[in-house]
């Protein structure tokens, strides 16, 4: 019998799916715009058309933490018409953005994380650059939000870097939009404002979904703490305004993120490349430095889980497939969806990054990072503009 965790999955705060999540985001901002068969569950006002502005890796607690950066931001989170969203498990891009085209926890989507292994064929994917060998319509089948919305009669439109178009994840997850190219932050905003002037003219329900991603790589090479995440923040901020300001009647702006970040030094970095013991029993490891996927060798789970734990203690927690689904990690998982999820997983609590010197030493060099379960992480904002 596999021994209790050191630390108790069932013990961290999970994401509030199906209450206050971000998978519970478009579901909402489409029913407030009048498309039937979804449901407000966030209680947001009426509006004839919207805005979800997602800025990668802007947390919750980041925005507080930096009032002269981001005026704009911090004072909407902080008055009536802001409020925290959790993100899911994982809190990295590629599941969050399923959530938000699909209205479903990862464990309904199936896309897991970062990198995952893809069943049978001993090799991971990245969910991000994704595999030309998967299909991204048969890894993701549900039908997405966009295309349910679409079908009803609402306009959707996606406003994000022109190399997304037609991409493996754009494909499993956000289907049915009609995607617009938009490289800067001028694109993006023109572009969010013209979709939404477009389907006000057409007296159609319209939803604009926006992506900006250079606050998250500002983040990752540089830290949240430093001089140029900053500098980068006060754009995104200046963004919001912008948008915000030039709102048609009665249009509404949401801005939310997909994850917050937080920085790890080089002493916080536990290199698995350099420790043996920690690659014993292990055949593949997947997810991020933050929020790893153990995948191993027949039989050699619990020896993988003594292992980890012992090394990890308090500053992880490390258990099996099954421990992290019981306990709500991922929502309700499907079983197409199970075997992409490592055998054992490890959820950060400390400032920790679980790396590969050797073998992914870009990754390995990161300063900010994500995935994990931590408030710093899970915390997105829901910040609301026009009306």
């Amino acid at each position: 019998m596999t021994l209790a965790p050191v630390v108790d999955p069932g013990s961290v705060p999970i994401p509030q799916y199906g209450s206050c999540s971000l998978a519970d985001l478009v579901p909402s901002v489409l029913a407030s715009v009048g498309t039937p068969t979804f449901t407000n569950v966030l209680a947001l006002p009426p509006a004839p058309a919207a805005c979800i502005l997602l800025v990668d890796g802007l947390g919750a607690d980041l925005i507080r933490a930096h009032p002269t950066d981001a005026p704009v931001l911090c004072e909407a989170l902080a008055g009536d018409h802001g409020r925290d969203i959790t993100s899911g498990f994982p809190s990295t891009t590629a599941a969050s953005i399923a959530s938000i085209g699909t209205g479903l926890p990862p464990g309904g989507h199936g896309i897991l994380g970062y990198t995952v292994a893809i069943p049978g064929a001993a090799r991971l994917m990245n969910s991000l650059r994704w595999d030309d060998a998967v299909d991204p319509v048969a890894w993701q089948p549900e039908p997405t939000a966009f295309e349910r919305a679409e079908a009803a009669g609402t306009s959707v439109v996606e406003v994000a870097k022109r190399e997304f178009e037609g991409g493996g994840l754009n494909r499993a997850a956000l289907r049915g939009a009609a995607f617009m190219g938009a490289d800067t932050f001028g694109e993006v905003g023109a572009g969010a404002l013209d979709a939404l002037e477009s389907a006000l003219a057409s007296r159609r329900p319209g939803l604009v979904y926006a992506y900006v991603s250079e606050l998250d790589w500002t983040g990752h090479g540089h830290g949240v703490g430093s001089r140029a995440w900053q500098l980068q923040l006060q754009l995104v901020d200046r963004l919001v305004a912008q948008i915000a300001d030039r709102l048609p009647p009665a249009a509404r702006l949401y801005v939310t993120a997909d994850h917050g970040m937080v920085d790890v030094t080089p002493q916080g970095r536990i290199d698995v490349d350099a420790e043996p013991a920690l690659r014993e029993g292990v055949e593949l490891m997947g997810g991020e430095a933050r929020a790893r996927y153990l995948y191993v060798r027949d039989g050699a789970a619990d020896d993988v889980l003594a292992t980890w734990r012992e090394r990890l203690g308090n500053d992880a927690v490390v258990c099996t497939r099954d421990q992290a689904i019981d306990a709500g990690w991922f929502g309700q998982v499907h079983d197409r969806c199970r075997p992409r999820i490592g055998d054992v997983v490890v959820a950060a609590l400390a400032d920790i990054a679980i790396v590969a010197k050797s073998r992914h030493p870009g990754e390995a060099a990161l300063i900010g990072h994500h995935g994990s379960v931590t408030a710093a992480e899970q915390l997105v904002p829901l910040a609301t503009f026009g009306g």
